[in-house]
Order: structure tokens, then C-alpha cells, then sequence
């Protein structure tokens, strides 16, 4: 399971003109579900995210986690994480999960956070996404479960 986390002050999404999620300070996370992943992935990764210390303390260091300044998250679908461009010109998606199992574990990462009593938004799974975000930072991070 791939993850590309980015602190925000602000984000959202849309499908067809319409808002889906929003979320206020805290942290847009793009999610990419592996042919081979697991609930063992979904619970790596949540952990992880959570409580890695990239919000500033009072002394403008990064050490409070978002369960630590209350933020929200915003979770989004992206298949496009599993894209390999090592040959060619065009990615090769064949290590991304099926859709089927992709949507079962992006829902039980989603369901994860939010039974950390984390406010949690989300995009639309499987649609064509338009993200909007201010990245506060910036900050960007990428997790992989398996590395």
C-alpha cells in the first residue's frame, strides 16, 4: 500500500463540478492499494500516518502528529501510485489491486482512521477527481507498507 501524504491548511475535492469532501487544517492523503496488499498494509500505514510528528510545536518544530493538533483528513483513491515508468513511455499499472479488492481496503483504511476519531473526508472512489489543496509547507511524504 503506497501513500502520498501532504499537510494542508485546506483541501477538497470534487466530481463533475460537485464537492465531495473538504477538510480544514490537517492532511490530504492520496491512497494506491497493491495487488498484494492486506488489512496488515491498512493498519502499517494508518499507524504510521497518524502519528508522525510534521505539525509544528510552539516552537515551530515538527513534532506534534495529527492526532496530536486534531486535524482532518482527506482521503483519496489513486491508483496511479502503483504506476511503474521504468520502461517505456507509457506507466504499467499491473502491480495496483483489482478494482474490486482496492475499493474493500481503501473503505476499511478510511473506516480506520475515522475509529481514531480523526474527521475524515473523502473523494469519490473509482471517479474522475479534481483536487483542490493549499499544502502548508509545503510538506509531502511518501509511505510505502512494504518498504
Amino acid at each position: 500500500m503506497r501513500a502520498v501524504i501532504q499537510r494542508v491548511s485546506q483541501g477538497k475535492v470534487t466530481v463533475d463540478s460537485e464537492e465531495v469532501g473538504a477538510v480544514g487544517p490537517g492532511l490530504v492523503i492520496l491512497l494506491g492499494v497493491g495487488q498484494a496488499d492486506s488489512t496488515n498494509d491498512i493498519e502499517y500505514l494508518v499507524s504510521k500516518i497518524v502519528n508522525l510528528r510534521i505539525f509544528s510545536d510552539d516552537a515551530g518544530k515538527m513534532n506534534r502528529s495529527l492526532l496530536d493538533v486534531s486535524g482532518e483528513a482527506l482521503i483519496v483513491s489513486q491508483f496511479t501510485l502503483w504506476g511503474d515508468c521504468r520502461k517505456g513511455r507509457r506507466p504499467s499499472f499491473i502491480e495496483a489491486a483489482p478494482p474490486e479488492l482496492a475499493e474493500e481496503l481503501y473503505l476499511k483504511f478510511v473506516e480506520r482512521v475515522k475509529e481514531l476519531g480523526i474527521k475524515t473526508a473523502t473523494g469519490r472512489f473509482g471517479a474522475m477527481m479534481r483536487l483542490h489543496l493549499v499544502n502548508d509547507g509545503p510538506v509531502t511524504l511518501i509511505l510505502d507498507s512494504r518498504k
